[in-house]
């Protein structure tokens, strides 16, 4: 039994590994529409829940780490006793150009619009509007994604076209941090 649990453990291990560097084929293959480019910052693995078929991704789209999909209401489970064919089902619809903060939970039947920023630690209750930030539990409207953009350009580094350790060079010398 030992052995076997072991082996399962390191085909489980595999499968993550395999996904993490094959994000977007890895949520294909689960059944997930992707209408475009879809940025994983974080496994795939375990995001989409039961029906992955049920979610529709669209073009610039970046989730990242503990992002939950939520197809279903499992709290139909124990009154199935009273009601047996009881069953909430719903799709999930993300629009283009939107990027789900961490920890967010996207609840079923939800659409999330074109140009939306959800903050990290969201429930998704119910339908987003285009250009539109959104935060919160449940989540909330925050302010336009027009009004956010306004407030990033005036706050901005300007180094957003830098990648790793050119960046951390940039940083480090922006924040004076010379102990690393």
């Amino acid at each position: 039994m030992m052995i076997k649990n072991i082996l399962s453990y390191m085909k489980s291990l595999k499968k993550n590994q395999w996904a993490l560097r094959h994000q977007e084929e890895y949520a294909k293959e689960q059944g997930v529409i992707m209408k475009g480019k879809v940025f994983f910052h974080t496994t795939p693995v375990g995001m989409f829940g039961s029906e992955p078929w049920m979610i529709t991704l669209g073009d610039n789209v970046h989730i990242t780490s503990e992002v939950r999909f939520i197809t279903h209401d499992g709290g139909t489970l124990p009154l199935r006793k009273e009601v047996p064919d009881l069953e909430i089902t719903k799709p999930i619809t993300v629009g283009n150009d939107v990027f789900i903060g961490v920890r967010s939970l996207i609840m079923p039947g939800v659409h999330i619009g074109n140009r939306c920023i959800i903050a990290a630690g969201s429930v998704v209750t119910k339908d987003i509007p285009d250009n539109q930030v959104w935060g919160g539990v449940p989540a909330r409207f925050i302010k336009s994604t027009d009004d956010y953009m306004e407030k990033l350009q005036h706050e901005s580094l300007h180094l957003g076209h830098l990648k790793g350790e050119e960046k951390a060079k940039e940083l480090k010398k922006i924040y004076n941090i010379t102990h690393i």
